[in-house]
């Protein structure tokens, strides 16, 4: 049986009430929930009387009694978080009264329980949709006390496809507190559990560039105290008709408008000074404000130059940007390759090459890999790029490129690179990624051993080297959405070793930190790439992988598919060691099953393999799965006694990770046998061996679960000492745990 591993945020009297509902409701009684959901009926007998349920106890009470996300959201539901998720709004913003007014009003007004305000606003690409949105966010975002979601649908991103509704509503919840691993893994129970969560609160959501309707609905709030504000390319009228959205079609700037714009750039001396050369600028840019910037830029760095002469090259210029979805697309190539035309032939070759990438956003260090030169260099060029604004600078040391310009950079890298130097240029990006991916991981887990073997050749990269674990965890948190675009790169350039090994190198950062939408597309990519690359071996590998990722979603019949389908690859081709691997994680899978028997034929099977191949690892892992099988028997004394000899071969082969992996179990069984005295013992000595290792993030657990034995042992003071601790560790790296941690210590007070 388990017991609690983390506090929830609701009140324990509603979850209880709500619960009892249920039960009475489905005929159930509290000790057969208990048998359903796999806790003791000793803890549920708590919460029958007011403690606060853990996520994972909400989420096993809700799938078995089908609650739809209700006691979910209801333990969840009184989080502190506040997400704040809104880019910062365009600099210099200028017109669009109408439309803000029109858009305002419509946000403001009054609405019906479970009807919420929706405006979407259409428009053609660089025609301001997103600026327009974010600046009508940030003037109404004070009213909406319960604060704001942002997310980028990537609806015609010119490469990687559209956001998938799943990922977004699964960084939705992680952002409303719910803890990745206790969240259903299906779109349809996101989508209810998100409205439920939602429900009278006040709450803005922008959803940015939506390729359609259907990528939309399930992303809708059901609470008439909630905002939503949607971009897209197309007329979103299937989300219209059925949400009653107030529709803003988005045109060129008007001329005084796109007069007004160029005047706060290139400034009023200037402006009153070549008034009609001002105003066909204007109207060469089509009175879009991407091309209006851009243009403006230009004339402003070139203060001696008449606006009429820097005419006469847009005039020149009779080559089209294809593909564009616009009638003005003449004007708005001509000012890319105006701005284009005036770099320098380094920053030129910089602008291109960031075509060769999928994505429109790359760090200083992974351009100057891209690019060949070093990070210094790379950092100037981008500078003198973002200065005529062809890229922005989004955050320290990261820049991101307008889709059009993205499109437009791809095809320069095209016309004007050769086959060979593009293929080299991709080979030093996907390789800086992968070894500075290696690095980071190898940080993250320095107690593992790491054995992926990296590719030889490829053009010499200075990868990134990290001192802490810390370090490596923001790197990892702020590359994640680029894995999937370099693995596509990789692909595209014929390099799926490349695309494969990224996946596995970042193995480590995907368990401690669980994105599961970049695990999952990651893993799936990867298992075509080393198809493509006719490498079983590595086939199997992505695919256990990716059957741990599954198994974390509860997507148990998908998990064992992929199992089973690794299983007879690596038993067909001989690796022992992958088949002992897969053996083990088919084991833990069926303890989530509660499926007993299964669980201890495949840890079986694993031990022998392990003990004949000489892996301790291994051994310790399978045997604490036994373990956990003798635990769901009912039989506490036989897993202490399998779980202690699990950790006298961890003690045997010095391996102090294992060591700390074990003692947390031994604690969990004496927490669940009544004996909370021998669990603080376990937790003290597993603190020593995770600070050892320096695994912060499984000492932040141990300190964590130590706090509460002691709050069990009426020890208040030590118990605060030690949550207080464990707060700081998850601060440190932003983990949604800390929020679980804050609650223990509110209920303390």
């Amino acid at each position: 049986m388990k017991t609690p591993g983390s506090s929830s945020f609701a009140s324990g009297s509603e979850f209880s009430a709500a619960l009892e509902r249920l039960l009475a409701a489905r005929g159930m009684s509290w000790r057969g929930l208990a048998d359903q959901v796999g806790y003791t009926p000793s803890w549920l007998s708590k919460v029958k009387n007011g403690t606060p349920p853990s996520a994972e106890l909400a989420r096993r009470c809700d799938q078995v009694l089908d609650a739809g996300g209700r006691l979910m959201a209801l333990a969840t539901e009184s989080v502190p978080a506040r997400p704040a998720q809104l880019p910062a709004a365009a600099a210099r913003f200028v017109g669009r009264e109408r439309e803000l007014t029109q858009l305002h009003e419509a946000l403001m007004d009054d609405r019906q329980l479970g009807t919420p305000a929706v405006v979407a606003v259409d428009g053609s690409p660089g025609v301001g949709k997103t600026a327009l949105a974010l600046k009508l966010a940030h003037d109404v975002a004070s009213a909406f006390h319960d604060g704001q979601l942002y997310v980028d649908l990537r609806g015609y991103s010119p490469d990687g496809g559209p956001a998938r509704a799943t990922d977004v509503l699964g960084d939705f919840l992680a952002a409303l507190g719910v803890a990745t691993d206790s969240m259903p893994g299906e779109q349809d129970q996101r989508a209810k559990l998100f409205r439920s969560l939602v429900n009278q609160r006040r709450l803005l959501i922008v959803l940015d560039n939506a390729a359609e309707s259907a990528q939309v609905e399930p992303l809708l709030p059901g609470s008439g105290q909630c905002a939503v504000i949607v971009t897209s390319r197309r007329r979103l009228s299937g989300m219209a008709m059925r949400t009653n959205a107030r529709q803003v079609t988005l045109g060129p700037m008007t001329g005084a408008e796109s007069l007004l714009l160029l005047r706060n750039v290139i400034g009023d001396d200037r402006a009153d000074a070549e008034p009609a050369a001002i105003s066909a600028l204007a109207k060469h840019c089509a009175h879009l404000p991407l091309a209006l910037r851009i243009a403006a830029e230009r004339v402003a760095t070139h203060p001696h130059h008449p606006v009429d002469e820097l005419l006469e090259e847009l005039d020149a210029d009779e080559h089209r940007l294809d593909g564009l979805a616009t009638d003005d697309s003449l004007a708005v190539r001509s000012v890319f390759s105006w701005s284009y035309r005036d770099l320098s032939t380094e920053s030129a070759r910089m602008f291109r090459l960031l075509g060769v990438l999928r994505r429109g956003q790359i760090s200083t260090p992974a351009a100057a890999a891209l690019a060949g030169v070093s990070s210094v260099q790379g950092r100037r060029l981008l500078e003198r790029l973002a200065s005529v604004h062809l890229v922005e600078g989004v955050e320290r040391d990261r820049y991101r490129m307008h889709d059009l310009l993205h499109v437009y950079a791809a095809e320069l890298v095209r016309s004007e690179e050769t086959k060979e130097s593009r293929r080299e240029a991709a080979i030093r990006l996907t390789d800086w990624y992968l070894r500075t991916a290696e690095r980071a991981n190898e940080a993250l887990a320095p107690f593992r051993v790491h054995m992926l073997e990296l590719p030889s050749t490829g053009p010499t990269v200075t990868p990134l080297n990290f001192d802490t674990p810390v370090e490596a965890l923001r790197w990892c948190d702020g590359e994640v959405a680029n894995l999937l675009p370099v693995m596509e790169t990789a692909l595209a350039y014929g390099l799926a070793d490349s695309a494969w090994r990224l996946c596995i190198a970042s193995w480590d950062y995907f368990r401690l930190r669980m994105p599961m939408g970049v695990w999952v597309a990651t893993h799936e990519l990867a298992e075509q790439a080393a198809r493509e690359a006719g490498d079983r071996f590595a086939e199997a590998w992505v695919q256990t992988n990716l059957a741990v990722a599954r198994h974390r979603l509860h997507d148990f019949a998908a998990a064992t598919r992929l199992y089973e389908k690794a299983l007879a690859t690596r038993r067909d081709i001989g690796d022992r060691h992958g088949e002992a691997w897969t053996l083990a994680g088919i084991g833990l899978l069926a303890v989530d099953q509660r499926d007993a028997d299964t669980a201890e034929a495949n840890a079986d099977q694993s031990l022998t393999l392990f003990r004949e191949l000489g892996d301790r690892h291994g051994e310790v892992t399978t045997m604490a799965t036994l373990g956990e099988v003798r635990q769901l028997r009912g039989d506490h004394h036989g897993a202490l006694v399998t779980l202690h000899e699990a950790l006298w071969v961890a003690q045997d082969s010095d391996d102090a990770a294992d060591q700390a992996e074990t003692l947390l179990k031994i604690a969990a069984v004496y927490l669940a046998d009544g004996q909370a005295g021998r669990a603080l013992d376990s937790l003290d000595q597993a603190l020593v061996a995770t600070r050892e290792v320096r695994n912060r993030m499984m000492e932040a657990g141990a300190l964590f679960r130590r706090g509460l034995v002691l709050r069990e042992l009426d020890r208040p003071s030590e118990a605060r000492e030690s949550l207080t601790a464990a707060l700081a560790l998850y601060e440190e790296v932003d983990d949604h745990r800390a929020g679980d941690v804050r609650a223990e210590l509110d209920a303390l007070s």
